[in-house]
């Protein structure tokens, strides 16, 4: 039987499925009717179906290093910088690896079949440049991060313009944390347009802007502050500094 020409596993699925939905026409030998009738007189002494569908992948604990990178099948996959040090399942299907911490879904990528490669979501490592942000220009998640020619005329204005020039850059990248590069790459093209160089500047171009609000001292956790009772000053009780040599 000639090897299917396909382009991808849904292409190849669904050519599968059309051979299969053909093949239940098919009289058996030494049968009077189709494959698709018998089939349904024999479902009636068939189990039902689980009623939650197979997963077909491969399932294994690991661990995530310091490099936040997780090794399945001789490669390593990368995952958000908060799950370092912390013990995860991936699921190893035939076009992705899926990782999780416990039910959370904390990462996925494309599923790598060579050997002995790093596989990096440049997203997970943005955290970290905000410590070294001189970096940015060398780390090897970021050897394949390509983005519109608009980031690079931003990165080079906000270096000649600012002072901390490259942290702020790396601020604007963050935002691909919360949107995604259509949204980014368009509220930076305005930004260039209104000579507006910051971080700050672009969120107001981005969906669903909502400045920051002041930080507020909350109760929740310190019961014990419920009961103290702050009584409300007396400009009175100052004069009593006047008779240790104050003013009189």
């Amino acid at each position: 039987m000639p090897v299917p020409q396909v382009r991808d596993f849904e292409e190849l699925n669904a050519h599968l499925l059309n051979m299969c939905r053909e093949d239940m026409q098919r009289k058996v030998r030494g049968q009077t009717k189709i494959k698709e009738k018998l089939l349904s007189e024999e479902q009636f002494s068939l189990r039902p179906l689980p009623f939650k569908p197979f997963d077909a992948c491969r399932t294994q604990g690991c661990g995530v290093n310091s490099e936040l990178l997780v090794r399945f099948d001789d490669n390593d996959y990368s995952v958000p910088m908060e799950y370092a040090y912390h013990d995860v399942t991936v699921k190893g299907y035939t076009d992705r690896v899926a990782i999780y911490r416990f039910n959370d879904l904390i990462a996925v990528h494309k599923r790598c079949w060579e050997k002995e490669k790093q596989i990096f979501n440049p997203l997970h490592y943005l955290p970290l440049l905000e410590r070294k942000p001189h970096s940015l220009a060398f780390a090897r998640p970021f050897e394949n991060l390509h983005l519109p020619e608009c980031f690079e005329i931003l990165s080079r204005r906000m270096e000649a313009e600012l002072e901390n020039g490259v942290k702020e850059y790396i601020g604007v990248l963050r935002l691909l944390e919360t949107y995604n590069l259509k949204q980014l790459t368009k509220a930076i093209e305005k930004s260039l347009r209104l000579r507006v160089h910051s971080t700050d500047g672009i969120k107001q171009f981005l969906p669903a802007y909502k400045p920051s609000e002041p930080a507020t001292f909350k109760l929740a956790g310190r019961q014990y502050l419920q009961t103290v009772n702050v009584s409300k000053a007396n400009v009175a009780d100052y004069g009593e500094l006047l008779c240790c040599g104050g003013l009189s």
